[in-house]
C-alpha cells in the first residue's frame, strides 16, 4: 500500500502541471554607477574627459584642448593698459635694451631703463619731447617716434646721444628740425610741415655719417644747403621746391667734382620744371626722378 501511495501522487497531480513559458530576453543595457547614462553617453564622457587631459609632453592633444590652452594662455599673458602711472616695463615691453612703447596712447616720452639701445614709440600721442627725456640715457642707438603728434622737440633733446644712428620722426606736426645728433646714418621727417626757415643752413653739414635723408611730404622751398657727401639716398618728393642752383648739389667752380656716393634724388610733385637746370645735377652719376618737361 505505501509503494502505491507515491505513484499514485505522479498520476494525479502530473497533468495539471504546465510547462513554464521561455524567458523574454530583454536587450541589455551598460550602466555605471547607478545613473541612467548609457553606454553611448559614458563613451562621449570618455572622450570628453580625455579631452581635458594635458598630456605633459605635448603631444597627442586634441583640437579643443589646444585651443583652450592658447586661449588660458592669453589670459595669462599682460594686457595692454592707459594707465601711464606704471613703471615703464609694465607699461611698454622692455627685452635686451629695446624698449617697446607702441599703440599704447601715451602723451609723453617715458622713463627709460639706462641700458636702452632702442626706443620703438609708434603711433602714440607724443606731442613733445624735452631735454630731460634723454638726459641721462647715453646707449641709444635707435628712436622711432613714427605717427605721432610731435609738434615742439627742445634744442638739446637729442644733443647726449652720441651713438644715436636712427631717427624717425615720420608722421608728425614738425614745422623745424632740431639739432640732430653727430653720429646719425638715418633720419626720417617724411610727411610733417617743415618749411625751408625751419631748417638751419649748417643742419646736416657736421653729419659726416648720414646716407638717408627723408623729408618727402613737407612744405619746403627750396632743398635744403650744405648736404654732406656720405649721402647716398635723398627724399624731397611732394614738397614746394620752386628753386635750385648750381651749388645744391655740385660745385660750380669744379667742374671735376663728382658725388660718388650719391645713388638717389626723389623730387616729383614739386612745382619746378628740372630741365631748366641740367648744371645743378652735372656732378650726379644718376639724374634726380621728377618733371623734365
Amino acid at each position: 500500500m505505501k509503494t502505491l501511495q507515491p505513484t499514485f501522487f505522479l498520476f494525479v497531480f502530473v497533468p495539471f502541471v504546465k510547462s513554464a513559458p521561455p524567458i523574454q530576453q530583454e536587450p541589455v543595457q551598460f550602466y555605471e554607477y547607478d545613473t541612467d547614462v548609457t553606454m553611448g553617453s559614458l563613451m562621449q564622457q570618455d572622450y570628453e574627459m580625455q579631452s581635458k587631459d594635458i598630456r605633459k609632453d605635448g603631444t597627442n592633444v586634441s583640437l579643443d584642448t589646444a585651443l583652450r590652452l592658447q586661449a588660458d594662455d592669453s589670459d595669462l599673458s599682460v594686457r595692454p593698459t592707459k594707465d601711464t602711472n606704471l613703471p615703464t616695463c609694465l607699461l611698454c615691453v622692455c627685452l635686451s635694451g629695446s624698449v617697446y612703447c607702441e599703440e599704447i596712447d601715451i602723451e609723453a616720452v617715458p622713463p627709460l631703463p639706462k641700458e636702452t639701445a632702442y626706443l620703438y614709440a609708434r603711433f602714440n600721442k607724443i606731442k613733445r619731447i624735452a631735454v630731460s627725456d634723454f638726459a641721462d640715457i647715453t646707449t641709444l642707438r635707435r628712436i622711432d617716434f613714427s605717427g605721432n603728434r610731435i609738434e615742439e622737440i627742445e634744442d638739446g633733446a637729442f644733443s647726449k646721444l652720441l651713438l644715436l644712428e636712427e631717427l624717425s620722426l615720420a608722421e608728425n606736426r614738425l614745422v623745424k628740425l632740431p639739432v640732430l645728433p653727430p653720429k646719425l646714418t638715418t633720419f626720417n621727417a617724411n610727411q610733417n610741415r617743415i618749411k625751408s626757415r625751419g631748417i638751419k643752413a649748417n643742419a646736416f653739414k657736421k653729419l659726416t655719417n648720414l646716407a638717408y635723408l627723408y623729408l618727402g611730404h613737407n612744405a619746403l622751398e627750396s632743398v635744403p644747403l650744405n648736404l654732406p657727401e656720405s649721402l647716398r639716398i635723398l627724399h624731397l618728393q611732394y614738397n614746394n621746391i620752386t628753386t635750385i642752383t648750381d651749388d645744391t648739389f655740385c660745385k660750380s667752380n669744379n667742374t671735376r667734382y663728382i658725388r660718388t656716393r650719391m645713388d638717389e634724388i626723389r623730387m616729383e610733385g614739386n612745382p619746378i620744371l628740372l630741365a631748366k637746370h641740367v648744371n645743378a645735377f652735372s656732378c650726379l652719376r644718376t639724374l634726380p626722378v621728377g618733371t623734365y618737361y
